[in-house]
């Protein structure tokens, strides 16, 4: 299953990613491959506890 990625740079630094279509699935990181990394993780942890539900 896809899902859209939106990445962002911040003002103080880093990048924050977040899903759309998953609310509240928000994750961060130094580099872009690491908030890319730390939101796919995310992402498995968004779906693993909806399916626990």
């Amino acid at each position: 299953m896809k899902r859209t990625i939106v990445l962002r740079a911040q003002e103080e630094g880093g990048f924050s990613a977040y899903v759309p279509s998953l609310k509240g699935c928000i994750s961060e990181g130094e580099t872009k491959e690491e908030a890319l990394k730390n939101i796919k993780e995310a992402i498995e942890l968004y779906l693993e506890a909806d399916t626990n539900e």
